[in-house]
C-alpha cells in the first residue's frame, strides 16, 4: 500500500508531502536520528551507523505489509507551495524528491482494539516551521478516515514530561492532556499521555418532507 498525504503551507513555510520511508532516505535518516534533541528523548535502539538505518527501514517496510506500522516521511513540498501561491507546477512534481525533514507515524494499531498510538520527530534544519504539528495533523485524519470503520476510536500520544516542545506540538494538533504516567522501562521519566477521539459522525440531514394540500376540486 503506498500512501502520499498532504498538509497545506503557511504564511512562513512550505506544504508538507508525507510518503513512506525509502531506501534512498537513508542518510537523511541518520542525520536526524544523530541529532542530540532527538537522541535524548528517542526510546529504543539509537540509529548511528547505516546498517541501523536499514535495518529500521525494513522494520517500517515490514509494519505497512502487516497493517500494524505506517511510517512516514515528512518532507516539504515546494512545488506545491508555488502551485498554491499561483505559479505553474503540479501538486507532487520536485517534492517528490525532497529530502525528509522528519517523521511521523501510526503504531500498535489492530482492527477492533480501539485505539492506536501516533509519534513524530523533526530535522533540526526544519524545526520552527510547523512541521510536526502539521503532519500529525495529517497522519491523524488519514488514519481516523481509514480505521475508523474498523473500530479505531482514539489515538494516543506519549512524551517525557521535561520534553516542552512535544507537549506543545501536541496540543497543536489537538490531542488533549489526559494524565501523567510513572517513569516505567523503556521510559526513564515520567511522561505526559494526550488523546485524541475519533471525530463524531455527523448524521445526514433528512431531505425536506414535501407537503401537499387537498386536491384541486
Amino acid at each position: 500500500m503506498t500512501v502520499v498525504l498532504h498538509a497545506a503551507a503557511t504564511a512562513a513555510a512550505p506544504a508538507l508531502l508525507l510518503r513512506p520511508w525509502r531506501e534512498e532516505d537513508l542518510p537523511d535518516l541518520l542525520e536526524i536520528h544523530r541529532d542530540p534533541l532527538v537522541r535524548r528523548w528517542q526510546i529504543g535502539p539509537p540509529l548511528l551507523t547505516r546498517d541501523d538505518a536499514a535495518r529500521w527501514l525494513r522494520e517500517q517496510r515490514r509494519g505497512w505489509e502487516t497493517g500494524e506500522r505506517f511510517s512516514f516521511a515528512v518532507t516539504e513540498s515546494m512545488t506545491e507551495s508555488m502551485t498554491e501561491a499561483g505559479a505553474p507546477g503540479g501538486a507532487d512534481g520536485g517534492a517528490d524528491a525532497a529530502r525528509p525533514v522528519g517523521g511521523v507515524g501510526v503504531k500498535e494499531y489492530a482492527p477492533g482494539r480501539g485505539f492506536a498510538e501516533v509519534g513524530y520527530l523533526t530535522a533540526p534544519r526544519a524545526r520552527g516551521r510547523g512541521v510536526a504539528p502539521r503532519a500529525l495533523e495529517a497522519v491523524t485524519a488519514w488514519a481516523f478516515e481509514v480505521f475508523a470503520a474498523d473500530g479505531l476510536e482514539r489515538l494516543e500520544l506519549f512524551h517525557a514530561v521535561p520534553n516542552t516542545a512535544s507537549c506543545r506540538v501536541a496540543e497543536k494538533a489537538g490531542y488533549r492532556f489526559e494524565r501523567v504516567l510513572p517513569a516505567v522501562p523503556p521510559y526513564p521519566t515520567e511522561g505526559h499521555l494526550h488523546v485524541r477521539p475519533a471525530p463524531v459522525p455527523v448524521p445526514p440531514v433528512p431531505a425536506p418532507v414535501p407537503v401537499t394540500g387537498p386536491p384541486v376540486p
